[in-house]
This record gives C-alpha cells, sequence and structure tokens, in this order.
C-alpha cells in the first residue's frame, strides 16, 4: 500500500510561487511513476507534471516553462515548484502514483491507483 500526502498549497497572488511536497510511504517510491493533477471547480481533474519511465518530466503546456517537478528519492518525496502562478491555477493539486506502464498514457489520471488527499491553491488576481 502506498500512502501519499501532499502540502504546501495556499492563497498567493498572481506572479507568485508556491511549492507543493508529496510525501510518500513505503519502500517502492523510486520505482513509482510520480505526478501531479489538479482538479479546479466545474472541471475534470487535469495532467500537470509527471515523471516519465526514463525520468524526463512531462509538463501539461499551460505550466510549461513555469512548474518543475522533481523528486527526492532519499525522502521518498515528490515536489511541484509553482512561479508565475495565475489565477487559472487555481485548484485541488493531487498527487498520484502508479506502477510503471509502458505504453500507458502518463496523462489519464484513471490510470493511477494511488492519490493524495489534494492540496487548495488559490491564486488571487
Amino acid at each position: 500500500q502506498v500512502q501519499l500526502v501532499e502540502s504546501g498549497g495556499g492563497l498567493v497572488q498572481a506572479g507568485g510561487s508556491l511549492r507543493l511536497s508529496c510525501a510518500t510511504s513505503g519502500r517502492t517510491f523510486s520505482s513509482y511513476t510520480m505526478g501531479w493533477f489538479r482538479e479546479a471547480p466545474g472541471k475534470p481533474r487535469e495532467f500537470v507534471a509527471v515523471f516519465t519511465r526514463s525520468g524526463s518530466p512531462i509538463y501539461t503546456m499551460s505550466v510549461e516553462g513555469r512548474f518543475t517537478i522533481s523528486r527526492d528519492n532519499t525522502k521518498n518525496t515528490l515536489y511541484l515548484q509553482m512561479n508565475t502562478l495565475k489565477p487559472e491555477d487555481t485548484a485541488v493539486y493531487y498527487c498520484a502514483a502508479r506502477q510503471p506502464a509502458p505504453g500507458v498514457s502518463y496523462e489519464s489520471h484513471w490510470t493511477y491507483k494511488y492519490w493524495g488527499q489534494g492540496t487548495q491553491v488559490t491564486v488571487s488576481s
């Protein structure tokens, strides 16, 4: 069983920054596919960023160049550094994990088995 706990959300003005953390349990952190998703009110859950099997990050286009995903395998923690935040980034952000699944889209949230409880990010204009 993998447990994920997000932290770091909050209220920030447009142009500001936040860093989200996702602490994980278990010994399998380094072998799992880890990513971030978000869900805004009235909208479906949306892919934000993930590490591919090769270890390279991929991002949804709307956050490319502003967000950075990183991981510390020694601390079993996944991060999302969010810079130049915009009001449209307002959402509940979720950390997600799944076992490696070759050929399965990284961006499909329904393919992830493990989820955190979410952390609210609110960006004011």
